[in-house]
């Protein structure tokens, strides 16, 4: 415990905020390749389901996202003779009230394709990726969250056309109306072939909602269906595939409302073909200058400091007194220890020399 204390000066103290950025890539062969279905994880409830890196049972495996769907009791495709039709609404009015919230009367909103929630077209029918935060950190980086999606008109060869949904205007054009925090646009564009029926402006068509501090991406079912059913798509891609030598095919809207969500999901991953993003940690920090002056600190204050039962100052009275600092203390105001800053290698000190530690507490 320290005997003499030095208040530090409000000036020397400084507050900084760091942004610190990962790439994470996520590709097809961990989400639906690799290791068949032993990294998905389901559940008795059938609501969701979960993707990890490795098969799930293994103690070095990361969970990495949960994956949905659903619909608003307004949508079109919505009745009460679908299969698990209470659960999809459910999802759909939860995950509405968490990152839309309500309007000025209490009513639920539903999701907007521009996100002004002033109108205009509504996504009713959704696919939601959650994304653990294991992954997403503090935020989703704005602009670098990208979903590349098979769109061939093959079941078995999803991927040969590609459309890529992307924040593109994410660092500058994102949106602060919505409870869970800053949120963006996500555009479709084509990567491979032309399976787009138009682009709005060459910007792409509005498909999806990213929000960053959530780390949920809101994924509209129209970016697998064709124009002339809603879709963005100039043909349907076939979201499930048949058995057979004759396989029969299903669109979107036919899955989403007569298959169960465990088997949406799974059509769903089988035609992700890449899903990456930047993830940021915010490292907050004070800095304390700790001034120590020509006439500071000279002398130990360490209590085995002793030789003959006595407080070594100095040997001779000529002699000009020495100590070593080894280590800061930062104390609050009725002295107790907060935090110790510990140095590299002792620091002599004595009445000819003075300096300036920079400490500095992360959190």
């Amino acid at each position: 415990m320290a005997s003499s204390f030095k208040i530090i000066d409000p000036k020397d103290i400084v507050s900084t905020r760091n942004l610190l950025h990962e790439a994470i890539p996520i590709t097809a062969s961990i989400v639906s390749g690799t290791y068949g279905t032993s990294n998905i994880k389901t559940y008795s409830h059938g609501m969701f389901q979960s993707v990890y890196d490795y098969p799930y049972l293994s103690s070095s495996a990361n969970h990495i996202l949960d994956l949905t769907t659903g619909y608003a009791n307004s949508s079109r495709i919505s009745a009460s003779a679908n299969t698990q039709n209470a659960k999809k609404i459910n999802i759909y009015n939860e995950m509405a009230q968490v990152l839309a919230g309500f309007d000025q009367d209490g009513a639920l909103r539903t999701f907007d394709q521009d996100g002004d929630l002033t109108g205009g077209t509504k996504s009713t029918d959704c696919v939601f990726i959650n994304l653990a935060r294991l992954l997403s950190k503090d935020e989703i980086k704005k602009g670098s969250f990208t979903l590349e999606l098979g769109t061939g008109t093959s079941y078995t060869a999803p991927f040969n056309t590609r459309i890529k949904l992307t924040d593109a205007s994410g660092s500058n054009g994102f949106k602060v109306n919505s409870p869970a925090g800053e949120y963006g646009i996500l555009f479709a564009q084509d990567t491979k072939g032309t399976p787009l029926a138009a682009l709005a402006g060459g910007g792409g068509i509005k498909a999806g909602l990213i929000y960053y501090q959530a780390g949920i991406a809101v994924i509209s079912s129209s970016v697998f269906a064709a124009s002339s059913a809603g879709g963005i798509l100039t043909t349907a891609a076939p979201f499930r595939g048949g058995a057979g030598s004759s396989p029969t095919t299903e669109g979107v809207a036919a899955v989403m409302t007569g298959s169960t969500i465990n088997t949406f999901c799974d059509c769903f991953r089988h035609r992700i073909h890449n899903l990456q993003f930047n993830n940021t940690t915010e490292l907050n920090s004070t800095i304390y200058f700790a001034r120590v002056n020509h006439n500071d600190f000279n002398y130990s204050a360490n209590p085995t400091y002793l030789s003959a039962s006595k407080m070594v100052v100095k040997n001779n009275s000529t002699d000009s007194p020495v100590s070593y600092a080894t280590a800061v203390g930062l104390y609050s105001a009725d002295n107790e220890l907060l935090a110790v800053a510990k140095l590299s290698e002792p620091l002599r000190k004595d009445p000819s020399t003075e300096f300036t530690l920079r400490v500095r507490l992360d959190y």
